[in-house]
């Protein structure tokens, strides 16, 4: 459900404003109101700026820091002056890392001509003499060059030789010579050597760095955020009476009325609490049971429900459960996932086992439902020596003499319900906020639908005769017509009413039949994942049988254990991505849900 919130103005003489907003912050309950003011000022976005340059640099540095960062805070040290030592760090490292390829090239050209001394060379020139380098492919050398150009091959590989001349003029052969490096081999192993010793260096300093002032820059990364929310509830207030009183607007929760009437009754401020409306655009703050509260994030995903809308999360809760355990369809799966989240949750910190609560719970919905469904660990239970008792209760095989399954009709049969229960939501919504004139064409959608299946069914299994279910539909359809085609908007002209229904009926004749065919995804999923574990099982029996009692046993169990571990990852992802698409697509849709609510975001001091 959605939380009661209480709309918050009070005044502040400019003087105690500062103290004002301290006392705010530090009861951490009223959510400023966000005005348009124009473009960002210079102090704020300087401020988020640095916001996200200590982001990342948190991120990169309990990385470098081995995710074990010491816990001590040098108050001493600014935010500014941690930024560049790690940004020095940083560029030396890859000032060093740009090196070791120049360096690398270097030597493998050298290592062509080998270790010979630069000196020597240098000597020969003083001499008068000129020395070049050359290279070219062995069958394009002449042999004139060594008489006439003192021409000394150093080097053949792979067809191509490596030569140089030796000449008292400065004469050129007709290939341009090399430019080698100008330090030798041996001189260049040691530069090499000594670059990557200095690259080790420079890293184990960046993690001792790291390691060091990592909380430091975490706390005034925390100051920043305390900062910039300040920052930003100056900017939302507004000054009166030339200045001398400040203007302030905000939500908070009614739980938390009293404690904020306490701090403001304490205060020289004057204030306003009036209860919100449903036109106001007040944030939204959910508040649910241990159950449901766990699939709030699934609402957040989407999109926070308007303050006059419904909360869905007590529909999605137990919907998208039931769709995770039918795309599993694995009893032995729901177990394995129920021992998952127990041993993670001992080992996660305590903000992630709120998650392992919701792990274990979708485990214990599979396990049920994997039951029904007859199959534990790709084995199909309904062919087991099991009791009579536990059999009646699964649900499995073709329906009579058809070659209809069974499973899929209930997936069938559960959308069906679903975008029933969706539509009656709706109804109800645009009731509360519209009124019951304005919804007319809601409930007689609702009243179509629900009825004519109801009606449908009954005849189906004799419980109404047939003349009856024909007055029924008569009735039924005659009821609804009224108010999708005449009564769907009473301020407009009734043959415009008419046109709005014949365009709605082709939206829901042919959206309601896509959307209850998207169902199927249910059974076909379980299905999926229900063969490949029995292709596993076959394949690691199979091999039992071939590689004898020993190596069979070990090939088997590494089969199964892979197999099925591969089979539950893959099952898990596709049981978590396709119910969500069937309650943000089909559910959302029928149920007019349209998730443009802002989230409660209390002024408060900001924690690590």
């Amino acid at each position: 459900m959605i939380t009661k919130m209480k709309k918050l103005t009070f005044l502040v003489y400019h003087k105690e404003y500062e103290l004002f907003l301290q006392k705010i912050r530090e009861l951490g309950v009223v959510h400023i109101v966000e005005k348009q003011l124009g473009e960002m000022d210079d102090d704020l976005q300087q401020f988020i700026q640095k916001r996200v340059l200590y982001k990342n640099m948190l991120q990169n540095m309990y990385a470098w820091a081995d995710k074990q960062p010491d816990e001590t805070i040098y108050a001493e040290q600014s935010a500014d002056v941690l930024t560049k030592e790690y940004e020095e760090l940083q560029v030396r490292i890859q000032d060093l890392n740009q090196q070791l390829p120049a360096i690398s090239k270097d030597i493998a050209q050298m290592e062509m001509w080998g270790d010979f001394d630069w000196q020597s060379v240098q000597r020969l020139e003083k001499a008068g003499l000129y020395v070049r380098f050359y290279t070219c492919p062995e069958k394009e050398f002449d042999e004139v060059w060594v008489k006439e150009h003192n021409a000394i091959i150093i080097n053949e590989q792979g067809g191509v030789i490596f030569f140089m001349t030796v000449t008292s003029q400065a004469v050129e052969l007709e290939r341009e010579s090399l430019r080698l490096p100008s330090l030798s081999l041996s001189e260049l192993r040691q530069k090499q050597a000594k670059t990557e010793e200095m690259l080790v260096q420079a890293k184990d300093a960046l993690k001792a760095f790291c390691k060091k002032n990592y909380r430091t820059l975490e706390k005034c990364s925390i100051q920043l955020e305390g900062d910039i929310d300040l920052l930003k509830v100056k900017r939302n207030s507004r000054e009166m009476a030339e200045g001398v009183v400040v203007l302030l607007e905000g939500w908070i929760p009614e739980d938390n009325q009293h404690e904020v009437q306490t701090l403001l009754d304490n205060s020289s401020v004057y204030y306003e609490i009036r209860p919100a409306t449903r036109e106001d655009n007040a944030p939204i703050k959910l508040k649910n049971n241990a159950f449901t509260r766990m699939y709030e994030v699934l609402t957040k995903m989407y999109g926070m429900p308007d303050y006059a809308e419904f909360d869905p999360t007590p529909l999605v809760a137990p919907f998208f459960s039931l769709f995770f355990a039918f795309c599993m369809g694995d009893a032995g799966y729901g177990l394995a996932l129920i021992l998952l989240g127990f041993f993670l949750k001992k080992k996660m910190p305590e903000s992630m086992r709120g998650m392992m609560n919701l792990v274990i719970t979708l485990g214990v919905f599979t396990s049920v439902i994997g039951t029904i469904l007859g199959t534990f660990f790709g084995v199909n239970l309904f062919d087991l020596e099991l009791p009579d008792q536990l059999k009646q209760f699964m649900i499995v095989g073709k329906i009579g003499e058809t070659t209809y399954d069974k499973q899929m009709l209930l997936a069938l049969i559960i959308g069906v319900v679903h975008i029933c229960i969706a539509m009656l939501v709706k109804a109800i919504g645009q009731t509360v906020r519209f009124g019951f004139k304005e919804s007319l064409s809601a409930w007689g959608w609702l009243l179509l639908v629900v009825g004519f299946i109801a009606t449908g069914g009954l005849s189906f299994f004799k419980v109404i005769s047939e003349d009856v279910s024909t007055w029924a539909f008569i009735v039924i359809g005659g009821i609804s017509a009224i108010g999708i085609y005449l009564l769907n908007n009473i301020h407009r002209n009734i043959f415009v009413n008419i046109g709005a229904g014949v365009w709605d009926t082709y939206n829901m004749a042919t959206g309601l039949m896509g959307d209850v065919l998207s169902y199927i995804r249910l059974y076909a999923l379980g299905l999926a994942g229900a063969m490949l574990g029995g292709v596993f099982n076959q394949l690691a029996f199979m091999v039992n049988d071939a590689a004898g009692p020993v190596l069979g046993w070990i090939f088997c169990g590494v089969i199964l254990i892979f197999g099925h571990t591969l089979n539950i990852a893959m099952s898990c992802l596709s049981a978590f991505v396709h119910p969500l698409r069937l309650t943000f697509v089909e559910y959302f849709k029928n149920s007019g849900y349209n998730g443009k609510g802002e989230a409660y975001k209390p002024f408060a001091t900001v924690k690590k």
